[in-house]
């Protein structure tokens, strides 16, 4: 996690290869997740487009 809004729920990541993605409310929201920590290791699932879609903690499975 590079950095996340808690007012708004929006934020973004800083993926290993240096690459930064954000994420919207809606994202953060569908995670079932409280909130997120700077540096936190979050897992990702992408859209067809390149976007994130869902994420959750790296220790934690998807739910669908």
């Amino acid at each position: 996690m590079r950095s996340f809004d808690e007012r708004t729920h929006a934020g973004d990541l800083l993926l290993d290869d240096g690459t930064v993605l954000t994420f919207g409310e809606q994202v953060f929201r569908a995670s079932g997740l409280r909130l997120l920590r700077l540096g936190q290791r979050v897992r990702i699932d992408l859209s067809d487009d390149g976007g994130v879609r869902r994420l959750t903690l790296a220790t934690l499975p998807f739910r669908d």
